[in-house]
């Protein structure tokens, strides 16, 4: 048995598909995590959810903003730009079971000494601290207010975090967090930089940066930075090694950390 850590993902299904092959996964007795943006920008968003669902419980997936962004263009809460590339999810005769399947799936997952989110953790936040708020958000995606908050995270500017924040402003700071985060001050507040971490703005670092993060006696799985790139330290693991931009998809083998890695294939399996 083996448990294999891949990044994002993002419709880049025959990417997946060779490095599933190149790790010769055994869905009886292997496990993959996925650290979300599991659709979007590439050329077979349904091919990758229909796959994933498909393997059960040994997938084990986390949201990203992109899964977030299908969720709510699926309720009609977000329109679609010219480089989303949603549309066969949409019109998909199982579309209904797919979303259904999406919205059951957290922000947050912690396995022994391992957590896994889709771009980071505040640094003020212990590992339980994380997985208790992150369980806010996940009741009510899989809740019958799901429509509301979707409301809220799409057509409201996302509040920075405080501990303060009630209803869906709350909800709203926190999915930005799990799913948004790249750089932030020592006092948690974020920015909207994407770039390269050398070109942070003053005063904004990676969020694994700040001193005495209060998560780092657990190792986090992440992705959402392709800027960073493929990222490995003892206790980090960033995963999002750009797929879907012409690069790589990566899978790292969680017992060994041993590292798989595939070119980006378009959906007619040319590199």
């Amino acid at each position: 048995m083996a448990i294999y850590a891949i990044g994002d993902i993002q419709g880049c299904a025959r990417s997946l598909e060779r490095l599933l092959d190149l790790i010769r996964f055994d869905p009886s007795v292997d496990r993959l995590w996925c650290v979300g943006d599991l659709v979007n920008r590439g050329p077979a968003s349904l091919r990758v959810l229909r796959s994933l669902k498909q393997l059960g419980p040994a997938a084990q997936v986390v949201l990203g903003n992109h899964d977030l962004f299908l969720l709510a263009a699926a309720e009609g809460l977000a329109s679609l730009r010219p480089k989303d590339t949603i549309q066969d999810i949409l019109a998909a005769e199982d579309r209904a079971e797919l979303l259904e399947w999406l919205r059951q799936q957290p922000l947050h997952y912690r396995e022994g000494a391992h957590v896994m989110v889709h771009a980071g953790l505040l640094p003020q936040w212990s590992i339980d601290e994380a997985s208790a708020l992150a369980r806010e958000v996940e009741a009510v995606l899989a809740g019958p207010e799901v429509r509301l908050f979707l409301h809220a995270l799409f057509h409201r500017p996302a509040p920075q975090w405080n501990a303060s924040l009630t209803g869906y402003e709350r909800l709203s700071a926190l999915a930005h967090v799990f799913t948004r985060l790249r750089t932030c001050t020592a006092e948690g507040v974020l920015s909207g930089f994407s770039g390269s971490p050398t070109d942070a703005p003053h005063g904004y670092f990676p969020w694994f940066r700040i001193p005495n993060r209060r998560a780092s006696d657990h190792t986090v799985l992440f992705g959402h930075w392709a800027a960073l790139g493929l990222h490995i330290e003892s206790n980090l693991l960033g995963l999002d090694s750009g797929c879907v931009w012409g690069r790589q998809l990566t899978a790292i083998r969680l017992e060994d950390r041993a590292v798989f890695q595939v070119e980006y294939a378009d959906d007619r399996g040319h590199t």
